[in-house]
């Protein structure tokens, strides 16, 4: 999938170029660095519980486990880079358990960047983007406190079983917590309900396999976790403001 927790594992050097085609991406987190491109309008990003606005022609570097999401504005063209910490060894070995003070960098000047098949290009790039933020920002120790690592848990339960019956009560249960800490956890740390992301995550889900697979939107909706089709175009319509069918259009 585009965006969750399995990125940077499964390659020594993963580097994927995506579009952003919704205007929510929902809280996550991975291995992989990320940096988000914005081409053109705005994004309200959150990294760590931090909020930042980012404007055309600036950019943002999410290091490995920086729990974040986007808010894009409409009609905004926003490009997302996913790369293994292989492919920027030196700098990854060097910055190894810190975490910038800013994610925000200035926007670096590319062009066909979904074109750079070589691995020199794509290097050439990422410490392109490195090197301009070491010069604009500071960093600091990463210190996760003991709730940050809760909600680690909970988005990881959610990546696990968001394709069948996934309840608080579930996630609850299998990671030994109490549920109404959880259920209070959540909503200090997230800003909404454990229901409320879990639609939102499949939601998500949903968009992406429409942009990139040929499944039906029946395929799409038990794919994405919802048995009751109405159900889930009820969600979509809420969340995307149309139809499946004409947001793949």
């Amino acid at each position: 999938m585009a965006f969750f927790e399995h990125h940077g594992i499964e390659e020594n050097e993963y580097f994927q170029v995506l579009k952003l085609y919704h205007s929510h991406f929902p809280l996550h987190f991975h291995r992989a660095y990320e940096i988000i491109l914005v081409k053109q309008g705005e994004m309200l990003l959150t990294v760590d519980q931090q909020e930042f606005s980012v404007g055309e022609k600036e950019a943002a570097f999410i290091f490995p486990n920086q729990m974040h999401a986007i808010t894009a504005s409409p009609g905004a063209d926003i490009e997302i880079v996913i790369f293994s910490p292989e492919l920027i060894g030196h700098f990854f070995m060097n910055y190894k358990g810190m975490i910038p003070k800013n994610n925000l960098f200035s926007f670096p000047e590319v062009s066909g960047l979904a074109a750079v098949h070589s691995v020199y290009g794509q290097k050439a790039f990422l410490y392109h983007c490195c090197d301009k933020l070491v010069k604009e920002t500071k960093f600091t120790e990463v210190k996760y406190s003991p709730k940050t690592k809760v909600i680690h848990q909970m988005l990881l339960f959610v990546d696990a079983h968001f394709q069948e019956e996934c309840s608080l009560k579930a996630a609850a249960a299998e990671l030994q917590y109490d549920y109404v800490y959880l259920s209070k956890l959540f909503l200090q740390m997230t800003n909404r309900t454990f229901t409320e992301y879990l639609n939102h995550y499949r939601i998500s889900q949903a968009c992406y396999q429409l942009k990139n697979t040929q499944k039906t939107v029946g395929e799409i909706a038990e794919a994405s976790g919802y048995n009751n089709l109405r159900s889930f175009h009820r969600n979509f319509k809420r969340m995307m403001h149309c139809a499946p069918g004409d947001y793949r259009s």
